[in-house]
C-alpha cells in the first residue's frame, strides 16, 4: 500500500512542478471577443513593434504598459515562451509576442489599449 501511495504523490510533486514552471493564461470574454488575461483577471496585450522575440517597449512606454513579468525560475513551456528585456528582467510572451497589461484599464474586462497608439496595441488573443 505504501509503494502506490508513494508513486502518487511523486506524480503530483512532478504536475504541480510542471505547471507552475509556465505562466498559465486565462481567457475572458471581451465586446471584441475572447482575449488572455493575467492572474488579476487584467486585459492582455500585443505590441506590433515587437519583433524577433524581443520588447521594444521599455522606459515611459513600459510604465504605461506593464509587461507581464516572469519569475527568474520560470520555464517556458508549448506556446508560452519567455523574454529578456533591455534592462534584464524577463516577461512572458505567447507565440513569441511578448505579454502587456494597460495602465488605463483600472478593472478586469476593460480593453481600452486595443487599438491604442494608430492601432499598434492589440488584444491578445488564443
Amino acid at each position: 500500500m505504501i509503494k502506490p501511495f508513494t508513486a502518487l504523490a511523486a506524480l503530483a510533486v512532478l504536475f504541480t512542478a510542471s505547471a507552475a514552471s509556465a505562466q498559465m493564461l486565462k481567457t475572458a470574454d471581451t465586446p471584441k471577443g475572447k482575449t488572455f488575461v493575467d492572474d488579476k483577471g487584467m486585459t492582455l496585450y500585443t505590441f506590433d513593434k515587437d519583433a524577433g522575440g524581443k520588447s521594444m517597449c521599455n522606459g515611459p512606454c513600459a510604465e504605461n504598459w506593464p509587461p507581464l513579468f516572469a519569475a527568474d525560475s520560470a520555464k517556458p513551456t508549448a506556446d508560452m515562451t519567455i523574454v529578456v528585456r533591455d534592462d534584464g528582467k524577463k516577461m512572458w510572451a505567447y507565440k513569441g509576442k511578448p505579454l502587456y497589461t494597460f495602465k488605463k484599464d483600472t478593472a478586469p474586462g476593460q480593453i481600452n489599449g486595443d487599438g491604442f497608439l494608430n492601432g499598434a496595441w492589440h488584444l491578445a488573443t488564443p
